[in-house]
Order: C-alpha cells, then structure tokens, then sequence
C-alpha cells in the first residue's frame, strides 16, 4: 500500500476486515456489472485473496465457459459451477466472484449463504448494455437481439439477486468509489447483524 493512505481510509479497511471475520465476500449480479473488476480491488483492499468463479471452471475443466455451454448445456454447466463455488468457499476470508447465473441456482445460492457474505452488484440497463455489447464471449447473449436478452435476464434475475445480503449499485463511476461504497455496505450489514 502507499503511503497516502489516510487513517480514515485505514480505519475504513479495518472495521470492513473485522466485519468480514472469517468469511468470504461473494460478488454476485448480472454480467457487466463489475464483479470481477471491483471484486479484485475490494481484495487488494482488504489484503485477502481475490477468486473469480469462472476463471477456476475454466482451469479445472480446461474450456472454456463458452466451450462448455456448446458441449454440455447449461444444466451441466450449473452443476460444475456450484460444485467448483462450494469448493471455493471451503476457506476463507477471500473474496469471490461468481457468474451471472450462480445466484440464480439454488443449490449454488445456499453455497454462497452458507459460505459468505453476498454483495450485488446492481446496474441498470444502459450500464451493462455499454460493457457487455464490445465483447461476444458471453453465451446468453447470442441472440437476435441481445440487448432485450439482457434486458429479460434482468427481470428474470433482479427479484433473485434482490436477496443478497448487501446491495450497491454499479454505475459510471470510478472503481475505488464503487469499492468503498461496498467496504461500507459490509461494515453497516455486520453492524445490522450484531444488533439483532
């Protein structure tokens, strides 16, 4: 870290690590929403380990998420997705990034549950439409039209990333805002928690 940290922002991290204790933080919400990207920072803040989901089914399988949606559908898919993220919440404290569709799966909800503290990433249309329409590595979204797919995924979706435990919204602006905005989120939801 650099020296211009203030003791704000060191007291921030603090209270936001022991908020965590011993459990992991999971980043969950639609593709685009800055899970991997503010996940990773969030990680580095804390000093703990940064996981992202997808990039560990990709290693262990040795395809890709796209190769395996081709080659074995998406049940299958969820299947090795929720066994690969119990894996993965075994030890903690890290932070974990999980596909769009992790929450969604209930046996791979009750996984993050049991294993951590979840955070969605909440962004609206435009946000994620400008983030994920550059990029055609994203199997949901080869559609005639995948801006209403996108759009179908969040009705679909929202009501169940609405059950995460903290929500913070994803917009345009910068990553350390977004980050502390989650340090904060964790601090306030371990104080709900103790009080109740």
């Amino acid at each position: 870290m650099s020296e211009t940290i203030t003791p704000v922002a060191e007291s921030l991290k603090d209270r936001a690590l022991a908020a965590l204790g011993p459990r992991n933080l999971v980043f969950v919400g639609l593709m685009g929403a800055g899970k991997s990207v503010i996940g990773r920072l969030v990680a580095q803040q804390l000093n703990i380990p940064f996981v992202d989901s997808d990039t560990e089914i990709e290693r262990v399988s040795r395809m890709t998420i796209t190769e395996l949606f081709a080659s074995y559908g998406e049940d299958e898919f969820r299947a090795l997705e929720s066994r690969v993220i119990k894996r993965l919440l075994k030890a903690g404290p890290r932070v974990v990034s999980v596909g769009g569709g992790a929450f969604i799966n209930e046996r791979s909800r009750r996984h993050i549950k049991r294993g951590g503290l979840s955070i969605w990433l909440k962004a609206d249309l435009d946000v994620l439409w400008e983030r994920v329409k550059k990029r055609d590595t994203r199997p949901l979204l080869k559609t005639e039209n995948p801006k209403q797919t996108l759009q179908n995924l969040m009705d679909a979706r929202y009501p169940i990333y609405a059950q995460a435990d903290m929500t913070v919204v994803s917009r345009d602006a910068r990553k350390d805002i977004i980050a502390e905005e989650v340090l904060q989120a964790l601090i306030k939801v371990h104080g709900e928690s103790t009080k109740s």
